[in-house]
């Protein structure tokens, strides 16, 4: 396939699935078989960078009015009822330091993992499941709303987060660098909904931690490459004009996908839940599974 076609495909593919509870480490692994392309390859594992750090962008972009509002309302809040701890911004910063710091004792495990299919397709199976009964168990709350009596739950709106679910979030997200394919996105949405969060609150909080973890984290890693460190690194001074166009096609598309699937991704769960993404991941994480069997036999 020719390289800038392939750009676009895999920038698609990234900026379709980064924010949508499906796992896009795990769609760009099922491409890469499919297209019989290595992306553990020096350049290509940057490539992947690279369009990742096009879809984080996007959420500045898109979350750029709520950013400036909170950044207003520091540390008191709305209400002036917040510290700088219990604000947002800081719970958003205590979840962080609590996935980054996990992340880091358990490198060694990460590394394991990154490369199974088997790892990916369970993960997928697995976490649709949670998602699925979650979900189920919070939509008769969320359908009666804010007013109802005995809700399972009590925080509708991310401004209303304790530090307890803060910390619980954090910790979760943890599943998603140690198994690919539970995806950043599920651990976090379904772990603020089981601590009593909406819909809503859980899927804002989950744009708002993101953007921390994965720009640290993919700053860092292409830090790495470009500097030639690490696994198959690459240097800077190695990209011809022609990589160099590859990466800046992804890049854009990367970003603009991911602009439109985060509005729509916010518009569909208000009115429809998770439950499709669910059921995807399920299939999905089947199709998988059989296909690494295939594969060792």
């Amino acid at each position: 396939m020719n390289d800038y076609l392939l750009s676009v495909l895999l920038g698609i593919i990234e900026g379709l699935t980064e924010f949508l509870p499906v796992s896009s480490t795990a769609h760009l692994r099922i491409a890469e078989a499919l297209l019989n392309i290595s992306l553990s390859d020096g350049y290509w594992k940057m490539y992947t960078i690279v369009i990742q750090l096009g879809a984080i962008l996007c959420l500045l972009a898109y979350f750029r009015s709520r950013i400036s509002s909170l950044i207003r309302s520091f540390p008191g809040g709305e209400r002036g009822d917040r510290t700088p701890i219990t604000h947002p911004l800081g719970l958003t910063i205590v979840a962080f330091v609590v996935t980054a710091i996990s992340a880091f004792l358990l490198t060694k495990v990460i590394g394991k993992h990154l490369e199974s299919l088997y790892i990916m397709g369970g993960a997928l199976l697995i976490g649709g499941i949670v998602m699925w009964i979650v979900d189920a168990l919070n939509t008769p709350s969320e359908t009666a709303g804010p007013r109802a009596v005995g809700s399972r739950i009590h925080t509708w709106k991310m401004e209303d987060m304790s530090l307890g679910q803060a910390l619980w979030i954090g910790a979760c997200q943890v599943l998603s660098a140690v198994f690919p394919g539970t995806s950043r996105s599920m651990s976090t949405i379904a772990a603020g909904q089981l601590a009593g969060m909406s819909r809503a609150a859980a899927l804002e909080f989950s744009f708002f931690l993101s953007i921390p973890t994965m720009v640290v984290a993919t700053c860092y890693d292409l830090l790495k490459s470009l500097r030639g460190k690490g696994v198959n690194p690459i240097g800077v001074s190695q990209i011809d004009a022609h990589g160099w166009v590859v990466l800046i096609i992804g890049f854009v598309v990367s970003f603009i996908v991911a602009y439109a699937t985060v509005a729509w991704f916010i518009a569909w769960v208000r009115h429809r839940g998770f439950t499709p993404f669910a059921v995807y991941r399920i299939v999905v994480g089947v199709v998988v599974l059989v296909f690494a069997t295939r594969l060792a036999g």
